[in-house]
């Protein structure tokens, strides 16, 4: 066999071999692609202990992060805004840091109901993890008091909320309350075409001047508004025969 032919030879295997693992790179890549790797992701770890993580709706790299808030103080338990063991949501607030072991954030609070009250141990509601579902970008959960459905997704800079009301007759009700948890500096709720509110908070904690501004836009029209003192808090009225509300937060 002449030398020529060997090299031909072991040229050809070789860039056969070659040709052979990159087509098995390839369709090992497209079934990566295809695999759905977030069924294994479970946001609730990390709320417990000391992990200081929030079970709600956030994308990746995005700037709301929509999560219910368990707490509405400075522990140390629920830095994150959310704790495994607590047992009453204060509501639902659109911005939250992740296992930073300091407490900050936690603006633009919404909680759904049918009593008004601008006291948050009055208008926090009892929960059950039993209830409760969290997957990537999405979570929900039933309040017991009201039996409202809450239900969580966001977007990179919007929050989306769904309030499922019992058929009860009840008056519905829909709180925002910008003094929740941090030192609120300065806040602004102004009513827009009756089913809009545009505000801002400027609160100090870990940070010494945070701002938040927001647009809110509801699926329902207001029946009427209700503010508290200093205008901090304000209760939106909906008629009692409305079972779903919707609610876009930028």
């Amino acid at each position: 066999m002449s030398g020529i032919f060997l090299f031909n030879l072991l040229l050809f295997m070789n860039n056969f071999r070659s040709i052979l693992i990159l087509f098995f790179l390839v369709v090992q890549s497209l079934q990566s692609q295809n695999e759905n790797y977030s069924k294994w992701v479970n946001p609730f770890i990390g709320t417990g202990g000391h992990g200081h993580t929030f079970p709600g709706a956030v994308v990746p790299f995005g700037m709301v992060q929509l999560s219910p808030d368990t707490r509405n103080d400075a522990s140390w338990d629920a830095c994150g805004g959310y704790y495994y063991h607590d047992s009453f949501i204060y509501g639902f607030s659109h911005t939250h840091l992740s296992g930073t072991g300091v407490s900050d954030l936690g603006d633009i609070l919404f909680q759904p109901g049918f009593e008004q009250s601008f006291n948050p141990q009055e208008y926090k509601q009892r929960f059950s993890h039993e209830s409760e579902r969290a997957s990537p970008g999405y979570y929900s959960v039933i309040l017991e008091e009201s039996g409202v459905k809450v239900e969580l997704t966001a977007s990179e800079y919007c929050g989306l909320q769904r309030y499922v009301f019992p058929s009860n007759g009840k008056k519905r009700y829909v709180l925002l309350d910008l003094e929740h948890r941090d030192q609120l500096l300065s806040s602004v709720v102004t009513i827009q075409e009756n089913n809009s509110i545009i505000g801002h908070r400027q609160s100090k904690q870990w940070a010494n001047n945070q701002w938040a501004f927001f647009v809110t836009r509801f699926s329902e029209d207001f029946e009427d508004v209700k503010y508290n003192s200093d205008s901090t808090q304000v209760y939106l009225g909906f008629n009692s025969k409305i079972d779903t509300i919707t609610i876009r937060t930028t």
